[in-house]
């Protein structure tokens, strides 16, 4: 009745991207009452903002402690989506009022990116991705790059979520064909 929903392939989508940042954020503000990544984010939320720049390398680092102190050792089976909804559960309060995020913002080629993040002036491309092995995590840097140069952006930021028994929480950055990724590992 209201146009927020569509007929796609056969599947009902949200219409357009204005409702699409709105029902996700309803959602998330819905969430954000009782999630633990919202209320760490809002307590050390004054940090990241220096000389008028959104550090997003310590947003990442904060966001991959604070991931690895609350949510290392759930039971509850992960997915992608999980791991993008607790990242923008934590973004929320350090950007809010002075920036905004895009959910699979599409490139000039038709191609989506994962987060977008417009804040102060600049733009932070981020791809979240599961831990499924070295090649797939090279493909995911590619792909990464490749919205970047989408983009006209020189860095780009890379979320790991890795559910190995043995893994290393960490992050690096990385050289990829002249682009700047900084990547943390979860």
């Amino acid at each position: 009745m209201f146009g927020f929903v569509k007929e796609e392939n056969g599947q009902a989508v949200i219409s357009n991207r204005i409702f699409e940042t709105w029902f996700y954020n309803l959602f998330i503000s819905q969430e954000a009452l009782q999630s633990q990544s919202y209320k760490a984010a809002t307590e050390v939320k004054n940090q990241f903002v220096t000389e008028n720049r959104l550090d997003m390398e310590r947003v990442l680092v904060k966001f991959m402690e604070h991931y690895a102190e609350i949510y290392e050792g759930c039971s509850e089976r992960f997915k992608e989506e999980n791991g993008r909804r607790l990242f923008l559960l934590y973004l929320k309060p350090i950007i809010n009022g002075t920036g905004n995020y895009y959910i699979e913002a599409r490139t000039r080629n038709q191609r989506r990116t994962d987060i977008v993040v417009d804040c102060l002036g600049e733009q932070y491309i981020i791809e979240l991705k599961l831990w499924h092995g070295s090649e797939y995590h090279r493909k995911g840097i590619e792909q990464l790059a490749d919205y970047l140069d989408s983009y006209g952006k020189k860095e780009g930021y890379l979320i790991s979520f890795n559910f190995n028994k043995n893994k290393e929480v960490y992050s690096e950055t990385t050289d990829y064909k002249g682009k700047k990724i900084f990547e943390v590992v979860i």
